[in-house]
């Protein structure tokens, strides 16, 4: 490590830096992420585009007293360097180290937790209405990026704090891009802004002049002052954020220090909400990440030296989807695809190229994804949203009252099914086998493996009736024993069929169950596995199969409450005559980051934590 950032220990060690210091240590703390980054996988081209912000933003600010809200918490590694985390860094995401995003169990400069878009403005208000209420001085800055102002919860935040943000500052980070590259009327209006920098030379030669004249020049400016809107009215012909209620200033370049590190001080004096619109480059100071962005956003470990991933690509659930929609869409015009921001995460860049009329990226836009598959549906189109569990939360309404209840054809790829790993519990795919459990007339299909997944698209597009989802692990295929074969009836048994217990489970847990009943098998624990392929509503003829049996024992890679085991056990002993014992064994809390394998360890739903989960039970 440098001898510059060697020194910096906390963010007040930046206030007696000198410019080319400061300078030097972006540089630095470009170095550590980009080295960091390519041993552990994670956010790049994001973190590297903040580095001047960040730093501008601790120099100016008294933080922790001070807040600041990341917005997602793509931003935010360099933030973690500079607040006493720098030691621990390259732990990121790794079991035990450094959460990848804002987490307030890890350090009092996090001012809230982040991993969803779109959070920080109303987050930043309630914790500066707090220090009101409290009577506690202080200022809250919100930093949020271009792409997260393509979902609704922004305006309802930026709508909210223009009308009582005071000491509230919204710093926004254009860098043209979320995931992938940002669609819709928002990014065109940020667009058109860049393109308008009049505004900013004229304020600032105004100033200037008549600041420099003596008794009567700051008056002048404060009447001129007034005239702001008229004036950027004029230049920009819109004033989308001073109609909700904010002062307005910029574009700035974001990577010139001594302006940000200006303005900012400017913005500490103003005594009203503010938003500062800042011009980033995502990737800045990394070639390969500069030229390719989007690649470069989230990504796992790679070569410093020649950008190539560790690891070659292998044939994923996601990539399988994706060829398979394809297919699908070329013998029926009726299927479309809509994305969140999230085209290439999900498989789509395929489709999107051969069918652009039937492709939809809303950007950070779930609910109204959600609700505009709907309107396509009624009309007799067959639309599909591909979008991560997690992500999928945030429609949990619509999919109540615009899908299921209009009795809609609509089809939800449900990828990063489960525990997703390193991102962690913001992240985890764990919920949504528990919510669409709770949506009436709702089907859900689990697959295994990949031949499993093709068929239950074509079963959810034109044999299931009503709204469907297919959710399905992320990443490749796990271990398939030679012998198995998918039947297709909505569910599988695999093993000696007379044995006297038999372990339950759906999706990826599958391979572990097969690994585990081995195992029990060698030691005379003659085990039986039932594999469910669809969920909701779960097959009879699966429950009268557990029935016949002395032991039950679920595995879920899930929530327990509310889950497929919990509805699982109840309707076995509610609907058949099971006299025999049932054990559930699921996610009973959020998941922190780890490796998938770690993870699942670490819950006992890897294989060797069956063997001595059943062992022990067996024996007792």
């Amino acid at each position: 490590m440098s001898k510059l950032l060697d020194q910096i220990h906390s963010p007040a060690d930046l206030k007696d830096l000198t410019p080319a210091q400061l300078e030097q240590l972006c540089t630095e703390l470009r170095t550590m992420i980009i080295r960091t980054v390519a041993k552990n996988g994670g956010h790049l081209a994001s973190n590297l585009g903040s580095v001047e912000l960040t730093v501008a933003l601790h120099r100016v600010f008294g933080t922790p007293d001070d807040q600041i809200v990341w917005d997602v918490g793509h931003q935010a590694y360099a933030h973690k360097i500079l607040t006493g985390r720098k030691d621990r860094f390259l732990t990121i995401r790794t079991q035990g180290g450094l959460s990848g995003f804002p987490n307030r169990q890890e350090s009092p400069w996090d001012a809230f937790t982040a991993g969803h878009s779109s959070t920080s403005i109303s987050a930043a208000l309630g914790i500066a209405q707090a220090k009101a209420l409290k009577e506690k001085p202080g200022y809250v800055v919100a930093v949020i990026g271009d792409g997260a102002l393509t979902g609704g919860m922004a305006y309802e935040g930026l709508n909210n704090a223009g009308r009582f943000g005071k000491n509230l500052i919204v710093v926004l980070n254009d860098n043209k891009m979320s995931i992938s590259r940002n669609v819709g009327a928002m990014a065109r209006y940020l667009a058109h802004m860049r393109t308008k920098p009049g505004y900013l030379k004229a304020k600032s030669n105004v100033e200037t002049v008549l600041n420099g004249i003596p008794l009567v020049g700051k008056p002048i400016w404060k009447a001129f002052h007034a005239l702001k809107a008229v004036l950027r009215s004029l230049l920009y012909n819109s004033t989308l954020f001073e109609d909700m209620g904010f002062y307005y200033y910029g574009p700035f370049d974001g990577h010139d220090l001594p302006q940000l590190t200006e303005v900012l001080e400017t913005a500490k004096t103003i005594d009203h909400p503010l938003l500062l619109h800042v011009v980033t480059e995502k990737g800045r100071g990394y070639s390969f990440a500069e030229q390719n962005p989007g690649a470069f956003h989230g990504v796992s470990s790679f070569d410093v030296q020649t950008g190539r991933a560790a690891a070659a690509k292998k044939e994923t659930f996601s990539s399988v989807f994706g060829s398979t929609l394809c297919s699908m869409a070329a013998e029926d015009s009726r299927i479309c695809a809509i994305t969140a921001a999230m085209k290439s995460g999900t498989g789509l860049e395929t489709f999107s190229e051969r069918f652009p009329q039937r492709f939809f990226d809303t950007g950070i836009a779930e609910e109204h994804a959600v609700t505009f598959a709907g309107g396509l549906a009624s009309q007799g189109m067959l639309p599909i949203f591909a979008v991560y569990s997690t992500f999928l939360q945030r429609g949990y309404d619509q999919m109540i009252h615009d899908v299921a209840i209009q009795r809609v054809k609509v089809v939800f790829g449900v990828d990063r099914a489960g525990v997703v790993g390193e991102d962690g519990e913001t992240h985890q795919g764990i919920f949504d086998a528990a919510y669409f459990n709770t949506i009436p007339g709702v089907t859900v299909y689990s697959p295994a493996y990949f031949d499993e997944l093709i068929r239950d698209l074509h079963r959810a597009f034109y044999e299931t009736p009503g709204m469907v989802a297919v959710r399905y692990p992320r990443g490749a295929e796990g271990f398939r024993p030679a012998d198995f074969l998918h039947r297709g009836e909505g569910f599988d048994q695999y093993g000696d069929a007379a044995a006297p217990a038999l372990l339950v489970t759906y999706g990826r847990l599958f391979a572990q169950a097969c690994r585990a009943q081995e195992v029990l098998n060698s030691r005379g624990m003659a085990v039986e596995v039932l594999k469910l392929d669809r969920i909701k509503p779960l097959p009879e003829g699966a429950l009268q199969a557990a029935a016949r049996k002395k032991r039950v024992f679920f595995f879920e890679e899930g929530i327990r409450t509310g889950g497929v085991g919990e509805h699982f056990e109840s309707l076995l002993y509610e609907k058949t005559a099971f006299s025999g014992t049932c054990r559930i064994h699921a996610i009973e809390n959020f998941v922190a980051h780890a490796s998938v394998s770690q993870c699942l360890q670490a819950l006992g739903l890897d294989a060797d934590s069956m063997v001595q989960t059943i062992t022990t039970e067996w024996e007792n």
